[in-house]
């Protein structure tokens, strides 16, 4: 079970390969997904195999050379990487001797207490204390690609679960996450707005190991690390109560936050899994800001994004981490300067609690090619400001309409406003889904002259104004009010819609589109 040499890794156009084999399969576009891969453990794989190649490929001084689309080549490159273990334990699966490291596993102390868990998603980082939506432990059928995946998700991007169950340094906190935010390539390098575009794991692993060996090539200085530092931290012993510097290690290094070490008995595999007194890196003081070239770090307060617990990549947080100049963009969200076809803005993290997960949040952006050139200018910041605007005023009409009607027609109450959440919360996620479209028509509008924008921005008011008036028409009939009062109660609440319209100066031009009798 060496994942330099033995065919383990399942891939979507059929076939297993190597670790090994796959980096060649990557370095020569073949890799078009890989189907055990469950849909949370994406972000760690990509960013594992990013680092991972790009040390490889730093180490053995082929940052400037095309990529080896030989299996053999990448196997002498990765072992590269471990010249103190000739014997290859690092790339193991299952190593008996537990003074030895394995895949991801770090050398076990003398006297360590391990609790035995028999399947990879009981081994995962999911949390799932209620047992439903993702059953727990059931992958008792499991091929060893699947501890592998689990092996990276849980070193890699694991928080605080405990006493003992410490965390990853990329994070602000055991309770937070590691995010990733990147762009990746897309096929179609023009793209329709309205185009559904999957991930090329392929290319994109090729783009982001480009693009972080070209930075680092750049300028070392002013790094959090020191280049050429401990970098596949499972290698190292891990004595009680020890910890790494996170300024001794490599930049790019592959962190470990759990001593496992998987056994096997009869051909089966299982885990053994055991705590630690203090967390592997002594990371606290950086609250997650360690050069991750996926993370956003906040300007100010110089802390690593946290997804809270009620947290998702809606329309707001997007616009919130690319155009409001409050967060750093990670270097793998910044378009290179001959990047200028489409691509896709990619946003994933778990979105955690104390000691518990909330779900993975996940979304993918198109950004068309003509857009590129402006992400992050001024003019694309100003208008996703003016569609946010124009958004909450079609929010705030909604809300004081159904107000109005729960209070029977007359002045609303605190307690009225409760009625309207279920509404408005379909709205906002019908806007969500209108919201990037339309914002790229708007900046491409913008080179077409005042009548393409006013038709961009009008288009957009009037969905807008189409999913509002759904949501009334819909929430209306539900909302408890006595019989005698509800017509006068409606023909209220649907003045009130259209007087807070009006009274929005975000709204006006669709009145006066409107009432011009103009078509968009």
């Amino acid at each position: 079970m060496n994942l330099l040499s033995d065919p383990i890794l399942t891939l979507s156009e059929g076939g297993r390969v190597s670790l090994a084999g796959l980096f060649a399969a990557m370095a020569g576009g073949r890799v078009r997904g890989f189907p055990a891969l469950r849909p949370h453990q994406r972000p760690a794989w990509h960013m594992f195999l990013v680092q991972l190649g790009a040390l490889a490929l730093w180490t053995a001084g082929r940052a400037d050379s095309p990529f080896p689309t030989d299996e053999a080549e990448w196997v002498s490159t990765l072992r590269r990487l471990t010249p103190d273990h000739p014997d290859g334990a690092p790339w193991r699966l299952v190593v008996e001797e537990p003074d030895k490291p394995a895949f991801m596993q770090a050398p076990v102390p003398n006297g360590s207490k391990l609790s035995a868990v028999e399947t990879p998603d009981a081994l995962d980082m999911l949390i799932t204390a209620r047992n439903h939506d993702l059953k727990q432990a059931v992958a008792d059928q499991a091929e060893l690609e699947d501890w592998i995946y689990a092996l990276v998700s849980l070193q890699t991007c694991e928080g605080y679960g405990g006493s003992g169950k410490n965390g990853i340094a990329r994070m602000n906190g055991g309770s937070s996450s590691r995010p990733m935010l990147g762009l990746a390539p897309a096929h179609d390098r023009d793209m329709s707005l309205d185009k559904d575009m999957s991930l090329d794991p392929s290319a994109w692993w090729t783009r982001d190991v480009r693009r972080v060996l070209a930075a680092r090539a750049e300028d070392e200085k002013g790094v959090i690390g020191c280049p050429g530092g401990p970098a596949l931290l499972w290698c190292i012993d891990w004595p009680e109560g020890k910890q790494l510097d996170v300024c001794d290690l490599d930049p790019w290094f592959i962190e470990i936050c759990r001593r496992v070490r998987l056994v096997e008995n009869e051909g089966r595999i299982s885990a053994l899994c055991g705590t630690s007194k203090a967390a592997r890196i002594d990371a606290k003081a950086f609250n997650g800001n360690v050069g991750d070239p996926w993370v956003p770090v906040h300007k100010t307060d110089s802390k690593s994004l946290t997804l809270g617990i009620h947290g998702d990549f809606d329309y707001k947080t997007v616009c919130d981490l690319i155009f409001s100049g409050n967060w750093e963009i990670p270097l793998l969200a910044r378009a290179g300067n001959d990047e200028t076809g489409g691509m896709l803005l990619v946003t994933e993290a778990f979105a955690r609690g104390n000691s518990k997960t909330e779900g993975f949040k996940s979304r993918t952006v198109v950004v068309p090619g003509k857009v590129m050139p402006f992400l992050t200018s001024d003019t694309t910041a100003t208008l996703s400001k003016a569609q946010i605007s124009e958004i909450e005023g079609f929010d705030k009409a909604l809300r004081n309409a159904l107000a109005l009607m729960a209070a029977g027609g007359e002045k609303p109450h605190k307690g009225h406003y409760a009625h309207t959440r279920s509404a408005r919360a379909r709205f906002n996620r019908a806007a969500d889904r209108l919201f990037f479209p339309s914002l790229w028509r708007r900046v491409e509008a913008g080179s077409n002259g005042g009548d393409a924008v006013f038709g961009a921005k009008s288009a957009f008011l009037s969905k807008l104004k189409k999913a509002a008036e759904t949501e009334l028409d819909m929430a209306l009939p539900a909302i408890p009010c006595s019989t005698i009062r509800r017509p006068k109660a409606e023909a209220r609440a649907r003045r009130e819609f259209m007087r807070t319209l009006r009274n929005n100066d975000a709204c006006r031009d669709l009145f006066d589109l409107e009432e011009t009798g103009a078509r968009v």
